[in-house]
């Protein structure tokens, strides 16, 4: 695995850790808030090892040659975070081949816009915790669910002044509230070396800022998902979780992990990781 910078057709330069032959059928992973390209630590060298071509970058914002002006919140428009993904495979070697895209969180929300718009691009999709929009949605709007409490953190990210407030004694928000479900110490610290600086964490809280709700119209998804969520996700709940393969009319398959919380990949690696591999074998580019 080696970290490299990814630049792509609009200038933006990307921070990503690459592993597998350059030959191989890419696999794109695009991590959610707060966390960061270390997300797929313990995916990347199971996906070199299977065969693949496996890249996971530091998306917009995130990256510094990649945070354009968080005030101009057009700069985090959804169909920008969008096209970052095509751009970004493009760069990579693969411009107008189809991949396999996997995404968890705000990672996952920008996947689900691109295989609604690009579903010809993808041989497959995973995703990670967030569910589909429109699940989301309807588990917001519902009168006696809880999601709306789940969720009530989104309102908070609007605030200008939250940026100083999670970041301040030492991240101490950061770390014993969106990080109290499990999350290791030392994925912690990866993490917040990418984010835990006010530069890079209010290019993050733009993505909030610029697409409110994060209701995003999709419609139904045409390409083979794997979904997988834990049932000790304090952010979202059974109602959108179990909702999702109502807008999949492709092959689907949702894994519901014991125990496991929001943050996946940093709570049961090795589980996620060989439910994606079974998913991308079944699903060939």
């Amino acid at each position: 695995m080696e970290s490299k910078g990814i630049k792509t057709r609009s200038g933006l330069t990307f921070t990503a850790d690459v592993a597998g032959s350059a030959g191989g059928p890419l696999v794109l992973l695009l991590h959610g808030f707060p966390e960061s390209r270390h997300s797929w630590r313990a995916a990347l060298p199971a996906l070199a090892a299977a065969g693949y071509r496996a890249v996971a970058p530091d998306q917009r914002g995130y990256s510094p040659g990649a945070r354009p002006d968080p005030a101009e919140l057009s700069n985090y428009a959804f169909d920008r975070l969008i096209d970052d993904v095509l751009e970004i495979a493009a760069a990579a070697g693969y411009d107008g081949k189809r991949f396999h895209l996997v995404g968890h969180d705000w990672g996952g929300q920008v996947s689900w816009g691109v295989a609604g718009k690009h579903p010809e691009r993808l041989a497959s999709l995973t995703i990670l915790s967030r569910p589909h929009p429109s699940s989301f949605r309807r588990a917001l709007l519902k009168e006696d669910g809880d999601q709306k409490h789940r969720s009530r953190h989104h309102r908070a990210f609007l605030e200008p002044e939250t940026g100083k407030m999670l970041l301040a004694d030492n991240a101490r928000r950061l770390r014993d509230g969106l990080f109290g479900q499990g999350v290791p110490t030392a994925a912690l610290e990866e993490h917040l070396s990418v984010l835990g600086n006010p530069a890079a964490l209010e290019a993050a809280l733009a993505w909030y800022r610029s697409n409110k709700g994060l209701a995003a119209d999709i419609g139904t998804i045409k390409v083979p998902t794997l979904y997988i969520w834990g049932d000790a996700d304090a952010t979202v709940g059974p109602d959108a979780a179990y909702g999702t393969g109502e807008f999949i009319s492709a092959a689907y398959a949702m894994e519901v992990l014991p125990s496991v919380g929001h943050f996946v990949m940093d709570q049961a690696p090795a589980k996620a990781t060989d439910l994606m591999l079974a998913h991308l074998k079944k699903h060939p580019v």
